[in-house]
């Protein structure tokens, strides 16, 4: 698959060295010679120093014989014309990076498939829409929709005194029999290893376990792990940005109390004038007095997500020692993912990986329809459509060649989640969702073709 990146900043780097990985051809266009002698000296793509709206730069990236163009610089303007130019060449699918999210919700009404662009993305949007659903399972570390919640995947770790810790993956459903989820991926405590739980998998106190659920399996969840379902109503968020103001905005439509500290003094007005229902501070959200003026202890939730990784992440720990019951971070650094459990803030959220996950369901193999990567584990979550052609057609689950590396966590028939086990008959038009490793995700794909 040939694949070419305009745009070799934050976003387009990462996605580079992600896509690098599988073995594709990729080549990323910048006018920055920096960039591009750091990408190629660390990956193995190829690089050509040029405007992603030049035509020559572009033809000489091959184009019009490349699968995906996507086009990630800072200008969302450059994006769509150099994705509509992309595509008028030839190229056969394209992305674009925009920040107006007026044109994602205009996609109905303006056609950008007409002008050439296949798809828009806007990693804000992305992770004010992360920020929403986190808040919508607060007790959880990490949780995903899939179909509209047909199927949930929820993440959380276990306690000493959930009553099947110690028990095996299959006397637990023994005990527990007419539960309606199931896990599908487990990391012990103090380590990186990820496992794919199998019948005779134990679950340990300290595991970090994801489980996929059926709406009702939710409160099951709750139930058995002892978490409670906080009642979020007041949320103070740090930082007036694209992902600060596009959450806060959705808070207060929602009539959720919504605080917002920026330090910008021209910044801070302009959101207080656009959003006249939220509280809005200008002042340095650093500044510990402050938000204790603010009544910090009192906030149900406190979402930091300035440009700076490091401010989020203290004053997530500042808002857990004074009890906040939510803590969600936006962090640049992946390797601060490693973290997030160990110093105590509930989630951290990444945009590069938000839109990289958005992405690659174009590069997947198979009918992709979703997909999702776990925040600190080396899984990957892929939602497939079966079509009739596909090697699962027909069979039962029981009898499939599936690799002990990977599990299907669930189906969705016609639009309603099923926690399908060993017997069930998977059929075209199914939408099955697989929790795989990367080792074994060539084979999980072949399996959908």
């Amino acid at each position: 698959m040939r694949i070419i990146i305009a745009g070799g900043g934050e976003v387009g780097f990462h996605l580079a060295k992600l896509l690098s990985f599988e073995s594709l051809d990729i080549t990323l266009i910048d006018t920055d010679k920096e960039r591009l002698n750091y990408a190629e000296s660390h990956l193995d793509i190829r690089t050509i120093r040029g405007d992603a709206m030049s035509l020559s730069a572009i033809q000489e990236a091959n184009v019009s014989n490349s699968d995906l163009f996507i086009a990630v610089t800072s200008q969302e303007a450059t994006n769509i014309t150099a994705s509509a130019l992309a595509r008028q060449l030839g190229c056969k699918r394209t992305i674009a990076r925009i920040s107006n999210i007026e044109f994602i919700k205009a996609n109905g009404v303006v056609s950008f498939k007409d002008l050439g662009v296949d798809e828009l993305i806007s990693p804000e949007e992305l992770a004010a829409a992360e920020i929403q659903q986190l808040l919508d399972q607060s007790a959880f570390s990490n949780s995903y929709g899939f179909e509209e919640g047909a199927l949930t995947l929820i993440g959380t770790t276990l306690g000493e005194d959930v009553p099947f810790v110690g028990k095996s993956v299959k006397e637990a459903a023994s005990i527990f029999p007419d539960v309606h989820f199931m896990p599908i991926a487990i990391q012990r405590k103090g380590t990186q290893f990820t496992m794919i739980p199998r019948g005779d998998t134990c679950f340990e106190a300290g595991d970090n376990v994801f489980f996929i659920t059926l709406k009702e399996g939710v409160e099951e969840i709750y139930k058995l792990t002892g978490k409670r379902k906080a009642s979020i109503k007041n949320i103070m968020i740090l930082g007036g940005g694209k992902i600060g103001y596009n959450t806060a905005r959705e808070l207060c439509q929602k009539k959720f109390n919504v605080t917002l500290v920026e330090k910008n003094k021209k910044t801070a007005f302009e959101i207080a004038d656009l959003l006249p229902n939220a509280l809005v501070i200008n002042a340095d959200g650093r500044n510990v007095e402050l938000l204790e003026e603010e009544d910090l202890s009192a906030m149900d939730a406190f979402i930091a997500v300035t440009e700076n990784s490091e401010t989020n992440i203290m004053a997530c720990l500042m808002a857990n020692s004074k009890s906040v019951k939510k803590t969600i971070a936006l962090v640049e650094n992946m390797d601060y993912f490693q973290l997030s459990q160990s110093i105590g803030i509930d989630t951290l959220i990444n945009k590069k990986l938000l839109t990289a996950n958005t992405i690659f369901r174009y590069i997947r193999k198979g009918d992709v329809v979703d997909m999702t990567t776990l925040n600190n584990l080396d899984a990957e979550i892929l939602e497939f459509v079966v079509n009739a052609n596909s090697k699962v057609a027909n069979y039962k689950i029981k009898d499939l060649e599936f690799p002990r590396t990977a599990i299907i966590g669930g189906v969705i028939k016609e639009g309603v989640g099923i926690i399908a086990l060993g017997d069930y008959t998977i059929r075209p038009g199914d939408r099955i969702v697989v929790c795989c490793l990367p080792r074994s995700i060539k084979r999980i794909e072949s399996l959908f073709l």
